[in-house]
């Protein structure tokens, strides 16, 4: 199959695209798993239920992909955070951007 094939099938998300896959060869690198179970309301499970039939993926495989890209974005987010307060600092302690004052007189 084509990737283009690939692509369309994904995107129109009517078919299992998973029969396309060889999954023998795909491996964890040495990643431990722990097992966490989370209660949700139903209304949740179903939402997701639903869009994970839509996108082609389990519900736990969906929950791990938002899980870690939410984790991402946090961590890219608090080290922006930190950056800024670095820079911050940094032009506190050179005199940079600093308000200075004027002496005006009369």
């Amino acid at each position: 199959m084509k990737a283009s094939d690939f692509d369309k099938k994904f995107d129109e998300g009517n078919e299992d695209i998973f029969d396309n896959l060889d999954l023998s060869r795909v491996r964890r690198f040495h990643e431990k798993q722990k097992r966490v179970n989370v209660d949700f309301p139903i209304a949740i499970v179903e939402a997701i239920d639903e869009f994970a039939s839509l996108v082609g993926v389990t519900r736990q495989s969906l929950i791990k992909v938002w899980i870690a890209e939410r984790l991402q974005e946090e961590k890219l987010q608090k080290s922006h955070l930190a950056l800024g307060a670095m820079r911050q600092f940094q032009q506190n302690q050179t005199g940079e951007g600093a308000v200075k004052q004027l002496n005006i007189e009369d």
